[in-house]
This record gives structure tokens, sequence and C-alpha cells, in this order.
């Protein structure tokens, strides 16, 4: 299951080889193409950064993201152990061949989640013989120790928070129904502490949102004057309304992990029940895969929505663009968001959206009724409420439809992410410049 690295592009770039554009390494453990936030950033910051003269070289790990072909990708190798098809695979005994090898297979066996570990050691290991073909490294939340090494190698170091795994962590153990499933929890999240020790070493930290930003203080203990929020941006040509598609009558699409406790899925789910007991004939198309174990598949059971409710995976960008405008609604029902990716794609596409007020997403999404209906987050009525309105109001539904579009164009596009990504990245080189020199 081990690929060697591939590259697409030159390797080999002196420092500084062209005045103003910067040698960029950008790393990120999982690369999930279309959906999931850290695929998604990863391929759409490195194809802006790139047009805007940088030259990026990508270190993923599995799943490999779809790059612009501009933009160089090496593809870690890795053990693979967390495959969305195969979860869990155990890897054989010739495959364990390096120190992060053993690393990954050591703490899954004791129940912990390993990728961010043992990716950050792998990177390090490729970044420290190629330390000279780098400006600066720009870490994608792995947050791994390996990242102590790269700052060894003298490389300049900045990383993306999107938000503090901590929030997943408390949200999880609060929803734990006995005493093994909390420990197992416990020791499932136990990377979050190496995840705190590394950020607080990090010259210069990104995140996402004020939301975000706060809470990365108060869990990770990062001094604020080391950070900037950088919203993600999204794309208003590819997401943008498809006229000629036909709206259905009463469909939901909501874009989340299923089994995720953070996103809310429980109480979309109940919120859908609430309004089939009106008699409504109302459906969900959820943008994501369940497990094969899914407490989700049993809810859906449970509450007989069986013929209500489908999941699509592994779509196109093209593709999810196409449900959103068939959709009647976008619901986001997250206990909490560091921004929301699906949400300002859903505002893009103008589909009338129902979101809770969790993390970020006032922020993202703006005030009740300008794009969006808001509603406390885990309360499945004020969901099914929401959305009632929307079904029953298509004025109101287009107002917000517009408001959507309209917030987004004024607000993000991933050129202005990449221009203020880069704006930090020339201070984090500025003030490594002044350490080196004292």
């Amino acid at each position: 299951m081990t690929l060697a690295p591939h590259e697409t592009s030159p390797a080999s770039h002196p420092r500084h080889a062209d005045g103003d554009s910067l040698r960029i390494a950008l790393l990120t453990y999982r690369g999930k193409p279309h959906c999931g936030g850290q695929g998604v950033y990863t391929a759409q910051l490195s194809r802006a950064l790139v047009e805007l003269g940088h030259h990026v070289e990508v270190f993923s790990g599995q799943p490999y993201p779809d790059l612009d072909g501009r933009v160089a990708l090496w593809r870690l190798p890795s053990l693979d152990i967390f495959n969305d098809h195969f979860p869990g695979r155990r890897p054989a005994f010739w495959e364990i061949k390096t120190l992060a090898d053993r690393l990954e297979v050591w703490a899954t066996r004791l129940g912990m989640f390993s990728e961010p570990l043992a990716f950050s050691v792998r990177a390090w290991q490729e970044l420290r013989r190629r330390a000279d073909d780098f400006d600066l490294v720009h870490d994608n939340q792995s947050l791994g120790y390996g990242l102590w090494g790269i700052q060894r190698a003298g490389l300049p170091l900045i990383a993306t928070i999107h938000h503090p795994i901590t929030v997943d962590r408390r949200l999880e153990m609060a929803q734990a129904k006995t005493r093994q499933e909390r420990f197992g929890k416990k020791r499932w999240y136990s990377f979050t502490r190496m995840q705190t020790r590394v950020a607080q070493r990090l010259p210069r930290v990104l995140t996402v949102s004020a939301s975000s930003q706060t809470d990365i203080c108060r869990d990770h203990r990062v001094p604020p004057d080391r950070m900037a929020v950088v919203p993600v941006g999204v794309d208003p040509v590819v997401f943008q309304p498809v006229p000629e598609v036909l709206r259905r009558d009463a469909m939901l699409v909501t874009t989340a992990s299923a089994d995720v406790a953070m996103k809310g899925m429980a109480y979309l789910l109940e919120a859908l029940a609430l309004l089939r007991v009106d008699g409504r004939k109302v459906e969900l198309t959820i943008i994501g895969r369940p497990r094969a174990d899914s407490p989700t598949l049993e809810r859906i059971r449970l509450m007989d929505l069986g013929d209500a409710v489908r999941f699509v995976s592994d779509l196109s960008e093209a593709e999810i663009v196409s449900l959103y405008a068939e959709a009647t609604v976008a619901v986001v029902p997250s206990l909490y968001e560091g921004f929301s990716l699906p949400a300002i794609e859903a505002m893009s596409c103008a589909v009338p959206l129902v979101t809770t007020t969790g993390g970020a997403l006032p922020e993202v999404v703006g005030a009740d009724g300008e794009a969006a209906l808001l509603v406390p987050p885990g309360d499945a009525a004020a969901l099914a409420g929401g959305v009632r309105r929307i079904l029953d109001d298509p004025e109101l539904g287009r107002r917000l439809g517009q408001g959507g579009r309209r917030r987004v164009l004024g607000n993000w596009s991933w050129r202005h992410t990449a221009e203020r990504t880069v704006e930090q990245y020339r201070t984090l080189l500025a003030t490594h410049g002044e350490r080196t020199a004292a």
C-alpha cells in the first residue's frame, strides 16, 4: 500500500531564485479531493499561489489530492491504515520499514489516531535533505512532532489550524454513552496533546475565522500576536447558479462527515423525520460516505428514513454544483464549525441555506435572514422550522439565495486567500531572518 514519491514539476530550485517568487513546501497529511476541508484547502490554495507566481510543492499523505498541473506533488508513502474504503487494515510485516511506519502501527494498536504524527515524521525525513530547495514550509494542520525536526533543519515554518481538534474531542466525549466508549475516545484523541505542544512552538499560525482564533488561543495556548486570520475561499465561477437545472420540490442537501458528532447529522435526521410527520415528502442527499458500522445508518433504519435519505461520495466539483442546483434547501446542522466550506459553496450557488450558530457560522453567513436562516445548534425542531419556512415561502428562498451569492462575491475568493497568505509568509521570513541574524 506504500507508494514512491512522485513529482509533477522540477524539484531543484535554489532559494530566492526569482526576487518576489517564493518556494513553498505545503504539507497535508490527508489530501482527499473535492470534499473534506484539508484536501480542498490544499488544492485551491496551491493553485492560487502558483497563479500569483510562486512555486509550490505539495507533500501529501493518503488519500492524495487532485492538484493543478503546475503544482508539484510528492506522494509520501504511508501504511494507509485509515483508508476510507478499507478502514483498520492491518499492514503486513514486510510493509513496516521505517521509523514512521513503526510509530504508525504502534500508536494504532494502542487505539490512537496515528496519521498526523507518522506523516510529520515522513515529511521531516524528506525535507531535511531538501532544505535548500524551499524558502518556507506551510503545514496544513498535521501539527506533528516531525515539524520540530523541520524547524531544526533551519526551514521557516508556518501552519494553518482550521480549528482545534480539541473541540471535536469535547463533543465526542460528551456524547459517549459508556465508560468504555469514553476511554476509547480519550485515547483516540490523545494526539491533540501533541498538537498543542507543537502549536505553542510555531512562530506563526494562520486560522480561518475569528471564532477559531479564540478557540486556538484558549485550547492550544497560542499567543494572539503570533496568529493571523486568513479566511478560506471559493471559486464563484465553478460554484455558481445553474438556471437550466430544475430545482426539485423538497430536496435537502448537506455536505458532512456523517459519523462525526460535531457535524450534527443526528439532529438533521431528526428534523427530517419531523418534516415527514407533517406529511411532507422531503428527501435528504448527504454528500459524504458513512462507515460500515455507522451510527448514522442505524439511526436512519430506526427512524424508518431509508427511502428518504441517500448518500453520494467521490463527486467532482461539477457534480456537487449540479446537486446544489437541484436542491430546494442546503443545510449545515453542525454543532461547531471553524469556518464551513459547504456553507459558502452553497451560498455561491445561490441555494437557500439553513445553518446553526455553531462556532464561526454566523461570522460566515452573516445576520439571520441575510444569506441563511440561523438556528441554535443541537435543536432538531429549530432545524425543521427553518427548512419549513423556506419550503412554504419560495420568495424567502429566492432572497436568501441571492443574498448568499452576493455575500460570497463580496467577501471570498481563493486569490484573496492566497494574497493574504503570502503576506503572512513574508512576515514569517522577516522575523526568521531577524532571529537568525541575532
